[in-house]
């Protein structure tokens, strides 16, 4: 055995088999039993509540491995074919003495419970472990375990930290990490609405829920996403949670026969959820909770004393009922199930949900063929169906009758199963719905898990499990969207005051959220209410967002532009960032750079501060600018006076076609030859197809020259030297067979064939090298197409005789220009106020 922890106490004559572990709330009494159990071969601990189940699984598993544990529920059955570990509960765990080295019952003193007393008493009398059974509980039980089990060993453990009354706390001033307990839905919900209205939301937690809904709103609480947790009493029995203090919103609780007010023991159980482990905690009483006219609930001074110093009434008694009633008739059975007890300190138990359904349905047709043993036993276990619905029962014996119909035939069919499970796959509807289909697929996940009731258990169960755990999440859903709106909390709590005090705060993301909540988002200077908002919080939205926006904004403008404004992008003749306009670029006069137009979100930025940004602003755009300064030199010496009227109209043609133009349509034959070198000095290039200025060729000012919009042609983003020649070709291409060459290259190849022809002496005909225009990419087909277009003609080389060998003779070409088109005896004029006019004033 282990020792005991400090200040227990042993009593009672033992036999070293029965170890009663007993003590309040947070005492490590199932953490205990865990470490015993795994420090044996085999063992079982049946708990209240299939959650508890299935968080000391989890544990277990971790320790064990899965193949050797075991899960056994109601509803849910995970049992490997080795499992030596079983965890139950309580009406699940086996009864049979001796087969398991260790068994466990937690919340032993649940025995005394009117509604399922007897099950935890016979465990108690007869569940027992081969090496060690241990019994976890409250220090109420122990007289009766002295009485009923005079030869177990007591061993009492003290509280590791202190529970202290508080008293009464309004809402708006309870501690954070607190738990409100009322004992209806009506109130809960009414808690619930309040906190999420001034203190951010709430998880909830009721026995109405499913255990996986029950654990998804625990999450929310341990996780921290909330600060508080209202419940029912439901939160006393396991639940193991971080709170600090718990605020009882009530008193007293209707429990199924009567009104009454809760007895000290019932208070503790749930006030002692308060701290964990070595944290103190405390209790007290909801301030307010009473209504109009009725005072607020306190407790007793000796309820207060009771619960601080965990001295309470003993149990005087545990109820009973025959665990092994007889089956050779229905009459029979009823009759063992109502006997009394032969001990004392066990009760009669009240009449259980299981045993009223019997008698109604005994005093009908429905069991008058329901004769031997075997018959009886299954009729007594479709009996024994929990009402999961909480209809009472009548309601519930009406559909184990239906029930019956087909389990007396045998089994219920498969797809009688499957369709009623579909018909509850149904995610639609309100909270109170929700928790109605997930009653209803609860009964018929215990159904399905029965070994004899239903044809292809197996799949049934999975199916009835998977829709359980759909509803679960849409319910924890629907909680959390009704009790856990930190925004709208957050925005009512501002309602008659001036919304741009919040506490507003904008992320790297754009998100702009007032105590971590999100309102809404800043995309580049524009603000957008979050899409997400129902239409009564739009309007507080918009205001907080827009109050808190010059600062905001102004912060933005100042990180953006010591960014050196990256991101930042012009496009379609607007600088744009994260997908926003900025502002508009528009042509000036012709002496300066594009004017910048801001758009009207930059207005909310203080007049100081948006004057800087623009000025930085546009800076920044002269530097992006810095490729078009070859453009801008021919436009600055087209305005020139001294440089000609001649090479002024050639410079102006050259602005217009955004630095290149064809030969024939530049009109050089009006240009006096000493005016040449004035041009290349301005980095003018004289090719034998077309003149162009060769440094903006280049990708960078083709991009700009495209992203102001005053190149409307088709954009070649890398500016390739070959390219597909189809549709329209883009801005410093012509055309060459099937595909396009940039004019530069067309120049370079064009040269190196004037070279071919110089190098024949004077020859007519003269060999060409293909090689340099195959190297650029270009077809040998479209490679002739450029020559001839300079005035090339390819001769064929005659083919290799048949039988010949050697390499084929090369092509030879000579030089036929064709004559000359009548040139235009006139200049081209550019017209005041026209497109290139326009361009050369923007390019300054």
């Amino acid at each position: 055995m282990n020792p005991a922890p400090p200040g227990a106490t042993f009593t009672g004559v033992t036999d070293g088999s029965i170890k009663a572990v007993l003590g309040p709330t947070n005492t490590g009494k199932t953490h205990l039993a865990i470490e015993r159990m795994c420090g044996h071969s085999s063992g079982a601990i049946g708990f209240p509540l299939r959650l508890l189940a299935r968080e000391v699984y989890d544990r277990v598993v971790a320790i064990k491995g899965e193949k050797q544990v075991a899960l056994i529920t109601g509803e849910e059955r995970i049992e490997p074919k080795d499992a030596r570990y079983f965890l139950c509960t309580a009406e699940a765990m086996p009864r049979d003495a001796g087969k398991l080295a260790f068994v466990a019952l937690d919340e032993a003193q649940l025995a005394a419970d009117p509604e399922r007393g007897h099950i935890f008493t016979d465990r108690l009398l007869h569940a027992r472990g081969r090496e060690e059974t241990m019994l976890l509980g409250a220090a109420t039980l122990e007289p009766l375990v002295r009485q009923l089990l005079p030869r177990a060993e007591i061993v009492t453990r003290p509280r590791f930290s202190t529970l202290s009354h508080i008293g009464p706390r309004k809402l708006s001033r309870l501690p954070p990490r607190s738990a409100v307990v009322a004992f209806s839905t009506e109130q809960v919900y009414a808690v619930a609405e309040m906190l999420r209205r001034f203190r951010g939301g709430a998880a909830v937690v009721m026995g109405a829920l499913s255990p996986e809904t029950r654990n998804k709103q625990v999450a929310l609480f341990q996780n921290g996403e909330v600060d508080y947790i209202v419940a029912t009493d439901a939160i006393g029995m396991g639940l193991n949670l971080d709170v600090n203090h718990v605020a009882f919103a009530a008193l007293e609780k209707f429990d199924g026969r009567r009104k009454r007010r809760l007895v000290p023991a019932e208070m503790a159980q749930i006030a002692g959820r308060a701290g964990r482990h070595q944290r103190d905690g405390t209790f007290g009483t909801l301030a307010g909770a009473g209504g109009h006219g009725k005072p607020a609930p306190e407790f007793a001074e000796e309820e207060i004393y009771a619960i601080e110093e965990h001295r309470f009434a003993p149990l005087t008694k545990l109820f009973w009922r025959e665990a092994e009633p007889r089956f050779d008739s229905v009459a029979q059975l009823i009759a063992d199930l109502e006997a009394p007890p032969g001990e004392e300190g066990l009760a009669p138990a009240p009449e259980a949900i299981d045993l009223a359904v019997l008698r109604r349905l005994a005093g009908e047709p429905l069991p008058d063929d329901v004769r031997g043993a075997g018959a009886v036993r299954r009729f007594w276990e479709a009996c024994s169906l929990p009402d999961f619905r909480q209809q009472g029962a009548e309601t519930h014996a009406r559909f184990v009758a239906r029930l019956w119909q087909d389990l007396q035939k045998g089994y219920i069919g498969a797809d009688y199963a499957a369709a009623r499970i579909a018909e509850l796959d149904n995610m639609q509807g309100g909270i109170d719905t929700l928790q109605g289909r997930i009653a209803a697929i609860r009964s018929w996940a215990y159904i399905c898990q029965r070994p004899d009731w239903v044809l292809a258990r197996d799949e049934m169960a999975a199916r009835a499990r998977a829709v359980e755990a759909k509803l679960s999440d849409a319910l924890h859903a629907r909680l959390t969207e009704r009790f856990v709106n930190r925004r709208t909390a957050i925005l009512m709590k501002a309602l008659g005051s001036d919304a741009g005090m919040l506490p507003v705060k904008l992320d790297e993301d754009g998100m702009l959220r007032v105590e971590d909540e999100v309102i809404g988002r800043i995309t580049g200077f524009h603000f957008t209410v979050d899409h997400q908002a129902n239409h009564e919080d739009r309007r507080m939205l918009l205001a907080a967002g827009e109050k808190a926006l010059p600062a905001i904004l102004a912060e933005r403008a100042q990180a953006l532009a010591d960014a050196c404004f990256a991101g930042v992008a012009i496009e379609r003749g607007a600088l744009t960032w994260q997908g926003r306009r900025l502002a508009t670029l528009e042509a000036g006069d012709g002496s300066a750079p594009p004017r910048i137009l801001p758009e009207r979100e930059l207005n909310l930025l203080p007049e100081a501060v948006r004057r800087t940004f623009l000025a930085e602003l546009g800076e920044w755009l002269e530097a992006q600018l810095a490729p078009l300064d070859p453009l801008r030199k021919l436009a600055a010496a087209a305005r020139d006076p001294q440089a000609g009227s001649q090479a002024r109209a050639l410079l102006l043609t050259l602005v217009a076609g955004h630095g290149h133009v064809t030969r024939e349509n530049a009109g050089i034959e009006h240009l006096p030859k000493e005016m040449r070198p004035f041009l290349r000095k301005l980095g003018v290039t004289f090719g034998a197809l077309d003149i162009f200025a060769r440094d903006l060729l280049k990708p960078a000012p083709r991009q700009l020259l495209h992203a102001l919009g005053i190149d409307r042609r088709p954009l070649e983003q890398a500016m390739r030297s070959v390219i597909a020649g189809e549709g329209k070709l883009p801005s410093g291409y012509r055309p060459a067979g099937k595909q396009a060459i940039r004019v530069d290259m067309a120049e370079k190849l064009l040269r190196a064939a004037h070279e071919a022809r110089a190098k024949a002496g004077g020859k007519r005909r003269f060999h060409i090298d293909p090689a340099l225009g195959i190297s650029t990419g270009l077809a040998e087909e479209n490679f002739h197409r450029l020559l001839g277009a300079a005035g090339f003609r390819v001769h064929r080389a005659r083919k290799l005789a048949e039988g010949a060998f050697g390499p084929a003779a090369p092509d030879s070409w000579e030089w036929r220009p064709s004559r000359r088109k009548q040139e235009r005896s006139e200049k081209p004029q550019v017209r005041e106020g026209s497109a290139f006019a326009g361009l050369a004033d923007l390019l300054g």
